[in-house]
């Protein structure tokens, strides 16, 4: 009977659970934290926090704070300045604050000033930049042009999503939503929601009327804070009464 080609040998099987092994082994010893900075010397990096690896496009770092508990997924730029050992003066240029999360293959470019609140969650693929391209001189080349340059903010608690796009200048209030392949600049207050390219304004919240226009879905229902692991971990394996279960019953 002739061999199946879609069957891999026992050799081969083991050859690629080796690589793979060998690929975690490589990821764990790879990523920097405070414990395991690496080659990098940031000016802090806080405590739990982690940058995967592979690490992406990182300089000038002395002028970088990370604060705790951060996650930094993995090929993610951060780059404090216009180009690699540079003075930068007594300040940090780019800070972020306890608890940031920035999705694989972002990147963070600060010319100028970039401050990120806390709890502020980026997904993959998010741009952030305090420079852009001038083009005020038509007869030369656009990237030989001095670029201009001005501070962003970001406000605690808010959410940027898939691709979205932050220019210079650029200030977010707190709990705020970008929407995925967003383009933002100027300021947006808190909890607002923005799309579009450019950004503008779909949604906002306010203590007198909620949110406007309404949410077209009920809120979910969260966790309790006394569940279980076990409880929890049936919640994960989408057991029919993990709901029920995960509920813990009222004291009296």
């Amino acid at each position: 009977m002739p061999k199946d080609p879609s069957r891999p040998s026992p050799l081969a099987r083991a050859a690629s659970r080796a690589v793979h092994a060998c690929w975690r082994w490589v990821q764990r010893m790879g990523a920097v934290s405070a414990a395991s900075p690496g080659p990098y010397r940031f000016r802090r990096i806080g405590e739990g926090t982690r940058i995967a690896f592979p690490v992406g496009t990182v300089f000038n770092e002395q002028w970088i704070e990370l604060g705790a508990y951060c996650i930094i997924g993995q090929h993610a730029t951060l780059t404090a300045g216009m180009m690699p050992d540079l003075d930068l003066g007594p300040e940090p240029v780019l800070r972020l604050g306890n608890g940031v999360v920035l999705g694989r293959g972002s990147h963070i470019v600060a010319d100028s000033p970039v401050t990120i609140g806390d709890d502020v969650y980026c997904g993959p693929y998010v741009y952030i930049t305090s420079s852009n391209h001038s083009y005020d001189d038509p007869h030369s080349p656009i990237g030989r042009q001095w670029p201009r340059s001005a501070p962003v903010e970001i406000g605690s608690g808010s959410w940027l999503g898939t691709g979205a796009l932050i220019l210079p200048g650029a200030r977010l209030g707190r709990n705020v939503v970008v929407a995925a392949g967003s383009v933002v600049r100027g300021e947006v207050p808190d909890h607002a929601v923005v799309a579009g390219a450019p950004a503008k304004i779909v949604r906002r919240w306010a203590a007198e009327t909620g949110w406007q226009p309404p949410l077209r879905t009920p809120p979910p229902v969260p966790i309790p804070q006394e569940a279980t692991p076990e409880q929890l971990a049936a919640l994960a394996r989408w057991e029919p009464d993990a709901a029920q279960t995960a509920t813990p019953e009222p004291t009296t």
